[in-house]
């Protein structure tokens, strides 16, 4: 199983940046997909969720209306448009899977990537 994710980086407050992340080794159609971060110092908050089959997809509060995840099950790939960055959005960004749903405040995952990271900066 390998979850890769891609493009992290440097952007001013108020930009913007779509991230990655390819899956193999398992049927990602199956799983809830979802976006965790990071912060220096913090622990891991996921922050939205998407559905295999019907792509319902849910968010922290805190990134509602700013960031939108997608998928595309032909290409096992799950992506985090992220529009109109924080500094406090600065953090490292995992993918992860789950082949059943857990709530925000108890997530569970059966895989994660190794993370992009995402600075937030002027």
């Amino acid at each position: 199983v390998q979850l890769v994710e891609s493009g992290g980086g440097l952007v001013q407050p108020g930009g913007s940046l779509r991230l990655s992340c390819a899956a193999s080794g398992f049927c990602f159609t199956n799983y809830y997909m979802s976006w965790v971060r990071q912060a220096p110092g913090k622990g891991p908050e996921r922050i939205s969720v998407i559905k295999g089959g019907d792509g319902d997809a849910r968010y922290l509060d805190s990134v509602k209306g700013r960031f939108t995840i997608s998928r595309d099950n032909a290409e096992c790939t799950v992506y985090l448009q992220m529009n109109n960055l924080k500094p406090e959005d600065t953090a490292m960004y995992y993918c992860a899977a789950s082949e059943r749903y857990s709530d925000f405040a108890d997530p569970n995952y059966d895989y994660w990537g190794q993370g992009t990271q995402v600075t937030v900066s002027s």
